[in-house]
């Protein structure tokens, strides 16, 4: 038998020399690349309006960050000061589509001669969470009420978010009522885990994440931790489902753009 001793197979690979170095006591600090934010989406509608005065017709910091995930940054932040009356017995698409065509359309109209210039497009949205009995949620009034009303959602076999979405803008032709204006309503099914427990929930409630949205919870958060999973748009949950605004805010620039061309037609005839 051989007195040499079998060498033993190295459970993972040596580090390279770039990494040896970069650890090394007397090797200068190497920092890490500072990440490139992305560039604006290169729609052609979208850059016709960049630079131009753009209304967000909400005070909601997560609407406002949707829209910077887009390259929609500069923007007025203008939201609504009419009292949102509906009745909740309306039908939940119906209540939030009324309420965001009320944001949109008191912003529109305050701003249209404001000396800043007329705005290129006004962005308005309402989100409102549904219980599975059709039951509209507010932000909850108390912690007791807070907890109450996630262990209602835990509990149910899922619930519903809803978010209208309207986008005004002004029209260059002088056809009545002188701005185009176009809506959509988004659905997302959502449900919690039959696993979160009443001490999950108290912890999160103690939070106060949720304590000012419909709801009582904000997936985008620490909220997402009571969440198993949704059916729809996530974004729509947070507040603003980003690519039916999108065909909104293409649609009403076109309507515009149409417009434009007939009365010139008009004019030529």
């Amino acid at each position: 038998m051989s007195d040499q001793k079998s060498t033993p197979t190295p459970i993972e690979p040596p580090p390279s020399y770039e990494t040896t170095a970069a650890t090394c006591p007397n090797s200068a600090v190497v920092k890490p690349p500072i990440p490139r934010a992305p560039l604006p989406l290169g729609l052609p509608f979208l850059a016709s309006i960049r630079g131009r005065r753009i209304i967000l017709a909400s005070a909601s910091p997560r609407r406002r960050q949707l829209l910077a995930q887009i390259g929609l940054t500069n923007l007025s932040v203008i939201p609504s000061t009419v009292p949102e009356a509906f009745p909740k017995s309306l039908s939940p698409f119906e209540y939030v589509l009324q309420t965001a065509t009320q944001k949109a359309m008191t912003v529109y109209s305050a701003q249209i001669d404001s000396p800043e210039g007329e705005p290129a497009l006004v962005i308005a949205a309402d989100t409102v969470v549904v219980s599975p009995g059709g039951q509209i949620l507010e932000k909850p009034r108390s912690e007791a009420e807070h907890i109450a009303m996630l262990k209602g959602l835990r509990d149910s076999i899922s619930h519903k978010v809803y978010t209208a979405v309207v986008v005004m803008a002004p029209l260059a032709s002088a056809r009545d009522p002188g701005y185009a204006l176009e809506s959509t309503v988004e659905e997302t099914a959502v449900k919690f885990g039959r696993d979160v427990s009443d001490e999950l929930i108290l912890a999160y409630v103690k939070t106060r994440e949720g304590a000012d949205k419909a709801g009582g919870y904000g997936i985008q958060g620490i909220g997402a931790i009571l969440v198993d999973k949704i059916d729809g748009s996530f974004d729509n949950v947070v507040g603003l489902p980003l690519r039916p605004m999108l065909a909104l805010v293409e649609k009403v620039l076109r309507d515009d753009e149409d417009l434009v061309d007939e009365f010139a037609e008009a004019e030529e005839e």
